[in-house]
């Protein structure tokens, strides 16, 4: 019997796909070299693959984008002997959602508001007016993010660059997110009730 990838598993799966190839590519490199450490990069990426295929039937989009591109750089680097293409995963993973972001704010549908409106039709105007911000600055966020990335892969040691891509964007998101509700907080409290528009075509259910 299979089962269905919730909401948290893909919450999480964002955050931490990618990792155990990372981890394993950082512990064999060390002993063995190179060409060894990707190999066994590669070996862990295929297997987070085959993994959800066999639980759910179907492969994520983020595996696939995330995994797809550890193996495509991975080869690349088999190829070059050279494991900076294997490291660089991370930074072009998050420059793809900073354009990604970025784009949906631009062409006036921002994701995160999408997100909120596909999850609660009845939020309130306010709340939505909230998300297209959110979506803008959480777009910049990843852009920074991409961008220490790329150092890290350039400059940092192996163990490092792990290190950032394991524990640095999860404890960086989780900074942020708390700013964004503390900021959310320090605006709305500022605001009177006037102020907080309530969509008008939304209609009541009781």
């Amino acid at each position: 019997m299979t089962s269905t990838p919730t909401p948290k598993t893909q919450a999480l799966a964002l955050f931490f796909g990618g990792l155990l190839p990372v981890i394993a590519f950082t512990l064999i490199e060390e002993k063995y070299g190179t060409i060894a450490g990707l190999i066994a990069g590669m070996v862990f990426g295929a297997g987070e693959i085959i993994y959800e295929i066999i639980k759910y039937k179907k492969v994520s989009t983020i595996t696939w984008i995330g995994n797809g591109m550890l193996l495509g750089l991975g080869a690349i680097s088999l190829v070059s002997s050279e494991g900076i293409w294997f490291k660089l995963q991370p930074a072009i993973l998050e420059f793809g959602f900073f354009i990604f972001l970025l784009g949906s704010w631009v062409m006036k549908k921002p994701f995160m508001q999408m997100m909120i409106e596909k999850q609660n039709p009845t939020a309130p105007e306010f709340l939505k007016q909230r998300m297209s911000g959110m979506t803008l600055r959480l777009s910049f966020f990843f852009l920074a993010h991409a961008i220490l990335a790329t150092w890290a892969a350039f400059k940092w040691s192996s163990e490092a660059w792990a290190l950032l891509k394991g524990v640095g964007l999860t404890v960086s998101m989780i900074v942020y997110m708390v700013a964004e509700v503390f900021w959310a907080r320090l605006v709305l409290g500022k605001q009177t009730p006037k102020e907080i528009v309530i969509d008008p075509n939304i209609k009541s259910d009781q």
